[in-house]
């Protein structure tokens, strides 16, 4: 098989897009294009022509034809298997299959093609492939766009800081009658200094005042093919911080992502000098016929203190778990005071903890097949009709002390069936076609909203609707392990303390 060109046109031989998969002028291109309409036979049914020196193996799509220009030595066979899976690629990245819809995703059509084929030969690759070489997810930029919006925060911390010392500085010598002292440098005046605080004082203000971002239209594929993880997780983490700082977003079409165990939470704003994050996260596995196969949660107490004078203290440890989790403290913590009283210190009391970073002080671990456990059960009933699936989809909140948040239940669905009809359905509800999902989006599930259900019929076979997929987020952890009170080492005198809680997915799925 050598394919010479791909191309979407127009029933008139105009050019859409082409992509030539050997050396050929445009001129060429346009030219085998225009003559293609004017070899068809109108009264016979058949799927390619020939010339003296090309084949066009064609299939008509509403008002375009997607064409693939071949030797006339190629096997038709190939051929034909090819144009299908050429054909079945366009309605992954346009909504119509109109001229303007084809032009605009141009570039994505076109690397989907160079995926299909390679110097003239196909692939051996599906549609499965393509959607994931052609998205092109990045762990690493995740990573890094976490760390810079991290420096960006502390940068804009630092700024106020400065602005807040140039202003009490300025406000001290005007009181004491003195010259404001200069911050210019080269002699500059106390006139200078405080101009330079108002403009940094400026500067801020306008830094944070809340910008509202436009919602774009809702695309059906990826807007930049070559930008690493322009898809998907790390777009929706960036405005969910976004939101969490104060800044006004509109809500877009396109919904949040389900990935979130690698969401950075911003710390609170009222932050203590002894700050505690307590943090769990949960894997489940349940099978679709009920019974829960593995469950396995992870927690931990990080202690930060930003004060050197509260370095030498104790955390009072309030444990209600009932659950059997297995507990286990820092090697530089004292053991048998936490066994014996529930108190975390250090080995010795001389010492101080780390000032200005994160230690993990304890930490749990409970792994269970016990049913009881689960915290939301999902339960999801597809049945066969006539016209495909009924499927009905439930869920029940086991462990009534919780609050899940921005819950997110994603049922996969078959490809290229279309959109599903929704019968009844507490929440809302969002269809991704570009990734064949079905997300249905809760609020808030708590034990006054802890059970509801979704409808929905879709042509398709009861097994395309699993793996089901749940995220969530909690400010109540799961484990009822808590620092109630926090005191010196010398004198045990009460300190003050800010916690922060945080129960969340890493994976949760219905198999």
């Amino acid at each position: 098989m050598v394919l010479l060109a791909a191309a979407v046109c127009t029933k008139a031989g105009k050019a859409i897009v082409s992509r030539q998969f050997v050396e050929m002028t445009r001129t060429r291109i346009e030219g085998l294009l225009a003559a293609f309409p004017k070899l068809m036979n109108t009264g016979k049914q058949h799927t390619f022509v020939e010339t003296e020196s090309v084949r066009y193996v064609y299939q008509p799509m509403e008002k375009l034809y997607m064409v693939l220009i071949t030797t006339k030595n190629s096997n038709i066979l190939e051929d034909l298997e090819t144009l299908r899976l050429f054909s079945r690629v366009i309605p992954e990245y346009c909504r119509a299959l109109e001229e303007n819809e084809i032009s605009e995703h141009c570039f994505d059509l076109i690397f989907a093609f160079d995926e299909i084929v390679a110097l003239g030969y196909r692939e051996n690759v599906n549609l499965a492939q393509i959607r994931t070489f052609t998205e092109m997810d990045s762990h690493e930029e995740k990573v890094f766009r976490a760390v810079r919006e991290t420096q960006e925060r502390e940068a804009k911390a630092e700024m106020r800081r400065k602005a807040k010392e140039l202003q009490q500085a300025r406000r001290d010598a005007e009181r004491q009658g003195k010259k404001a002292p200069g911050f210019g440098g080269f002699g500059s005046s106390a006139v200078s200094g405080g101009s330079t605080a108002a403009m940094i004082t400026e500067t801020i203000i306008e830094t944070d005042k809340p910008k509202v971002a436009p919602a774009p239209a809702r695309p059906s594929g990826p807007s930049k093919a070559l930008k690493l993880g322009a898809k998907g997780k790390e777009v929706d983490n960036f405005v969910d911080k976004l939101k969490s700082e104060g800044e006004t977003i509109m809500s877009s079409n396109m919904g949040k992502r389900t990935s979130e165990a690698t969401k950075v939470h911003t710390p609170p704003i009222n932050m203590e000098s002894v700050h505690m994050k307590i943090e769990e996260k949960i894997t489940l596995t349940c099978g679709r016929d009920g019974g829960l196969q593995n469950m396995e949660l992870h927690g931990m107490i990080m202690l930060r203190i930003s004060d050197d004078k509260f370095g030498r203290i104790r955390l009072h440890v309030e444990n209600e778990d009932k659950k059997g989790v297995q507990l286990q403290t820092h090697p530089n913590v004292d053991k048998k005071l936490f066994t014996a009283e529930s108190l975390i210190g250090l080995k010795n009391p001389e010492k101080s903890f780390p000032v200005n970073s994160d230690v993990g002080v304890l930490k749990w671990r409970l792994q269970t097949t016990e049913e009881s456990f689960i915290p939301l059960t999902i339960n999801c009933w597809p049945s066969e009709s006539g016209n495909g699936c009924d499927v009905n989809i439930e869920y029940e909140l086991q462990e009534d002390n919780l609050e899940l948040n921005d819950v997110i239940i994603t049922i996969p669905l078959p490809s290229g069936v279309g959109a599903p009809v929704i019968g009844e359905i507490d929440g809302e509800y969002r269809h991704d076609s570009r990734r064949n999902t079905l997300e249905w989006c809760l609020p808030v599930i708590d034990a006054k909203n802890k059970s509801g259900s979704l409808e929905f019929s879709i042509p398709g076979q009861p097994n395309d609707f699993f793996p089901v997929q749940v995220s969530f987020i909690s400010k109540k952890n799961y484990c009822n392990i808590q620092v109630t009170k926090v005191t010196q080492v010398d004198g045990n005198s009460p300190v003050r303390f800010s916690t922060e809680t945080t129960f969340l997915v890493d994976k949760y799925e219905i198999l």
